[in-house]
């Protein structure tokens, strides 16, 4: 099991928090995250992500159902940064 923290920036953090998109894409393979907020700065987000492999979340992230869940839920793409646990 692969353990990372993912951080990006979203349009609507309530939109965002509120969805089950991530969980019906992700949790079908194996990809499970817990969500938070940065109280700071209002619209960044950050997940745990707890995954098979680095390999397996990166092939799921090439998925078009990926861009259309992060699209849906107001991710900005750009913004995203992962760290992998060392």
């Amino acid at each position: 099991m692969t353990t990372l923290v993912i951080t990006h920036e979203v349009d609507d953090v309530e939109h965002w928090r509120s969805s089950t998109r991530r969980e019906d894409y992700f949790g079908p393979l194996g990809i499970t995250a817990r969500t938070f907020v940065d109280p700071e700065m209002p619209n960044r987000v950050g997940l745990i992500v707890e995954c098979p492999s680095l390999e397996a979340f990166q092939e799921a992230m090439q998925d078009q159902g990926a861009a259309d869940s992060m699209k849906f839920d107001g991710v900005r793409p750009e913004t995203l940064r992962m760290l992998v646990e060392a």
